[in-house]
């Protein structure tokens, strides 16, 4: 009777794991993000760009939630003059965002313009600021800006702070690697930003985000930099765009490695790549530079995203797919009909 009773609490157990490791999965399942960064969408419909499916004009934002996608990534510019990325206008696409059931990621670039490896320039009405200043201004940007976003109904579900920031942020006074102290606080300084803008609300996640996605040693670098100064934070964000990171199999290694050293969620939150000649003419590509090779691409990096040990690999962006004007690394032809890349997640895609 004894063995008996071990037996049913034991066969109890095994399935009450087994029930945790199912609803486990089924919630990490229905996390998953299939993204895209749509930054300049609004500005292309505003402009009277149509946007068509099978030849038939349809909403952007539509066509990518008919297809699977449920995260919309939106950049922030602090003071644009050429590029449409302010406030105002991110919070008016976020809000048609919404409406459709995407989740936001909110995309700071601490800057004017474009923020990258290459340039991180400081926006102009910090210029001249000292390093304290340069602080409290980036505390006091992001908890207001957070403070609008709240108050305009379309609160981010997840927040980078900075962009593609493995050179640092906020030139010079943040420049890596000579002011990794700088860098440090101003980075802080964000995150307690958008942490100061909840109010009763949840509190977003956070990502940091840097370049490297198939450089192993790079990214080992720069996140044990990070933890040296305790800086908290839930996901680490790469770019990964083959031309400039690598092969796939360099994206593997890295990822698997910062999964099982880190213990963190990992988003590729950059990829494209082309569906006309561009980057790999005379020179071999891993995919032909055309509508299908664009298509196999994303599949091959979905794959080894989705392959990350203990399921750290929680979700792809494409960079840019919709724009106005004619881009090689866009969803869309130059008539504006949507590519066979928009049907990579349709097998994901709950019904």
């Amino acid at each position: 009777m004894q063995t008996l009773h071990k037996m049913l609490v034991y066969i109890a157990k095994t399935i009450a794991v087994s029930i945790f490791l199912l609803i486990s999965n089924s919630i990490k399942a229905q996390n998953y993000a299939v993204g895209a960064d749509l930054s300049f969408l609004k500005q292309a419909e505003d402009n009277g760009f149509s946007f068509k499916e099978n030849g038939q004009k349809k909403s952007g934002l539509q066509i990518f939630k008919d297809h699977g996608y449920n995260w919309i990534r939106l950049r922030l510019f602090h003071t644009p003059t050429e590029l449409p990325n302010s406030l105002e206008y991110t919070i008016v696409l976020a809000k048609e965002a919404k409406k459709q059931g995407f989740k936001f990621l909110l995309d700071y670039h601490y800057s004017d313009t474009w923020a990258d490896p290459q340039k991180q320039f400081t926006p102009k009405a910090w210029e001249g600021k000292s390093h304290a200043d340069l602080v409290q201004a980036v505390f006091e940007y992001t908890k207001n800006t957070m403070i609008a976003f709240r108050d305009s109904g379309v609160f981010p579900d997840m927040v980078q702070v900075g962009n593609e920031i493995s050179n640092g942020m906020l030139w010079p006074d943040g420049k890596l690697p000579d002011n990794w102290n700088n860098f440090a606080e101003l980075l802080q300084s964000g995150i307690n930003g958008v942490y100061a803008g909840c109010g009763n609300y949840p509190c977003p996640q956070i990502m940091i985000h840097i370049d490297k996605g198939g450089d192993k040693e790079f990214t080992k670098y720069f996140f044990d930099k990070i933890n040296s100064y305790s800086i908290k934070f839930d996901v680490i964000g790469q770019s990964y765009y083959p031309w400039w990171h690598g092969s796939l199999l360099s994206l593997r290694e890295c990822l698997n490695y910062t999964a099982n050293e880190y213990k963190k969620d990992i988003i590729v939150v950059e990829a494209a790549y082309n569906w006309t000649p561009t980057e790999y003419i005379n020179k071999n590509a891993p995919f032909t530079e055309s509508p299908e090779g664009q298509k196999q691409f994303l599949e091959e990096v979905n794959q080894i995203v989705m392959m990350v040990p203990d399921n750290k690999g929680v979700g792809v962006f494409w960079w840019e797919p919709a724009v106005s004007h004619h881009g090689s690394r866009s969803y869309f032809d130059e008539k504006g009909n949507v590519l066979p890349v928009i049907n990579v997640f349709d097998k994901f895609t709950r019904k």
